[in-house]
């Protein structure tokens, strides 16, 4: 299937319109960065992420009225994937200190709720995240390490061998926000399906190391195509993925807080979409700049500018076909994808038409403003 196949347009000739286009652009995603800032994931800032699946469909803002005054600070909350799931994060890694006695309290209940008036020994609570127990005999520490794993704690033996006493319970932020739900919703169980938590170090590093890899891939795209082809094509090739990278994270500055389908942060699924943004522009463009190549052997004697532009127009159909096809798969992605996978369809949606743009107005467009600018002919 074949369509523009005898497109003739000077695509080149209007370049200095899209320059004052891809600037705009530019300008405004740096300007909503530097005053509104990028929102960053759970990867990259720290804290704890919790995923809530209930049985039935649930109103966000009653959730969010049930557990935003419980003391773990500012929640957020959105919901998950369907109308039964629910996302919680918090930049807090551990339960506060002025919660944890009341969360050791809410362990006491249900063990006395399982045996009424046995002896329980609390032999080490010096960590926030763990309460360890000792009970009279093994057989007991059994029953109750069971009843409370089925009540939805999070507990365990401390040893595994027969004449163990001790069990200890993992005091985590969800117990905490579940202890407040339950009693709230009562005619709407639910359970916890997921509970990160990422320390600050960690997500510093992982944002370093996410910095760090989107810009090798740029150095080592330049040495490649600078041997596949010239080096100003190489050098228009990485600004014109740079202009890709940098519009399409502006564009994350710019929709949040406007539309609230697109309030996506900046997380390593994101760093995955940037990565094959990359992939995905540079292919379009070493495919335009191979036909350029071609057409530059046959027409030796023809400008450039009109060289380039039979490059563009011949591989027109074939960057049509395959961008749209593209697109229509990663349009369905970010209708149906969910929630955890907006943000990385979003990017490569917008990634694809601006890498597809920038090819052309961009990467090709300072290919010839080099030779215009130099005098110099470019031969292959």
């Amino acid at each position: 299937m074949r369509i523009f196949e005898n497109l003739h347009v000077d695509f080149l000739g209007k370049r200095n319109f899209f320059y004052g286009v891809s600037a705009s652009l530019f300008l405004l995603g740096f300007i909503n960065i530097i005053f509104r800032g990028l929102q960053f994931g759970i990867d990259f800032k720290g804290g704890t992420e919790i995923v809530l699946q209930f049985q039935k469909p649930i109103d966000i803002a009653n959730i969010r009225n049930d557990i935003q005054n419980i003391g773990l600070g500012n929640l957020e909350l959105k919901t998950f994937g369907s109308e039964t799931g629910v996302l919680v994060r918090t930049e807090l890694q551990q339960i506060p200190r002025t919660i944890y006695p009341k969360v050791v309290e809410n362990i006491n209940k249900a063990i006395e709720n399982i045996l009424p008036g046995i002896t329980t020994k609390i032999i080490d609570s010096s960590s926030a995240n763990s309460v360890t127990y000792a009970f009279p005999n093994p057989d007991t520490t059994d029953i109750i390490v069971d009843k409370l794993f089925n009540a939805g704690y999070q507990t365990g033996k401390v040893s595994e061998e027969q004449n163990n006493k001790q069990m200890v319970v993992r005091v985590g932020i969800s117990d905490w926000i579940k202890s407040n739900l339950r009693d709230k919703v009562k005619d709407n169980s639910f359970t916890v399906l997921r509970e990160e938590l990422v320390g600050p170090k960690i997500g510093s590093e992982l944002k370093q190391d996410a910095v760090i890899a989107i810009f090798l891939s740029l150095v080592v795209i330049l040495i490649y195509l600078a041997f596949r082809f010239k080096f100003i094509f190489a050098f228009g090739a990485v600004v014109a993925l740079f202009h890709d990278v940098l519009i399409t994270m502006g564009l994350y500055a710019v929709l949040y807080g406007v539309i609230p389908g697109l309030n996506l942060e900046i997380d390593l699924t994101v760093v995955a979409a940037f990565l094959t943004l990359i992939g995905y522009s540079i292919n379009d463009t070493v495919i335009v700049f191979d036909r350029v190549r071609e057409e530059m052997k046959i027409h030796k004697t023809t400008p450039i500018k009109e060289v380039m532009n039979m490059g563009i127009n011949r591989t027109m159909s074939r960057t049509i076909l395959t961008g749209g096809t593209t697109l229509m798969s990663v349009f369905v992605l970010l209708l149906l994808g969910g929630e955890v996978l907006r943000a990385f369809a979003f990017t490569l949606f917008f990634g694809i038409i601006i890498g597809t743009y920038s090819s052309i107005f961009v990467a090709s467009a300072l290919v010839l403003e080099y030779a215009n600018r130099t005098k110099k002919k470019i031969q292959f």
